[in-house]
């Protein structure tokens, strides 16, 4: 890992405390809401354009985390709750992926209403996809995909299937786990 990171993650673990400190059940949907949410994940934006020499896959990734970010602001609010959901590796990693995603959406989508249900499954494919491309990548973003594929789970459930205690914790102390693996995932060496 880059020698600097950790004092480079110094504003990104900052904001997540202050999102943590801030955030209660009560927090009604809001520009600040938003602003409180998508702020640890902007810090790695401007983290990643800080890191001098980092080119192609870190300026994609800072793409994919200010898109992260927009979705995060939809999930704010319930309405725009769909709207924020939406080097090759060895083959053998991907085999699991679809028969996990396929089983969890067999338990999941009796639960989803009818208009959910493709959107679900897309997502579902699409998190595969990220899973598999993780673990094939190794290091941090290995753990960082697994750990997206259990905030994404815990999400889904505690949304469509039955409230779970201290889900909103869990589901944002791994989610902001993950993009801080990932984008760690950068600075590695070649």
């Amino acid at each position: 890992q880059h020698p600097r990171a950790c004092r480079w993650l110094s504003p990104f673990l900052l904001a997540c405390s202050v999102y943590f400190l801030l955030w209660t059940p009560e927090l009604r949907p809001s520009w600040a809401a938003a602003l409180l949410k998508g702020l640890p994940v902007l810090c790695l934006v401007l983290l990643l354009g800080a890191v001098p020499a980092l080119r192609g896959h870190a300026r994609l990734l800072q793409g994919t985390l200010l898109c992260s970010a927009v979705g995060d602001t939809c999930l704010v609010w319930p309405e725009t709750f769909l709207h924020g959901w939406l080097a090759p590796g060895h083959p053998s990693l991907g085999l699991g992926r679809p028969l996990a995603a396929a089983t969890y959406l067999s338990v999941l989508l009796p639960h989803l209403q009818p208009a959910m249900a493709r959107p679900m499954a897309a997502y579902a494919l699409l998190l595969a996809a990220v899973l598999w491309r993780g673990l094939a990548r190794g290091g941090s973003a290995s753990l960082g995909a697994l750990l997206f594929a259990v905030s994404d789970a815990v999400l889904a459930w505690d949304a469509f299937v039955q409230p779970l205690p201290h889900s909103h914790l869990v589901t944002m102390a791994t989610y902001y786990a993950v993009q801080a693996l990932i984008t760690l995932s950068v600075l590695r060496s070649p």
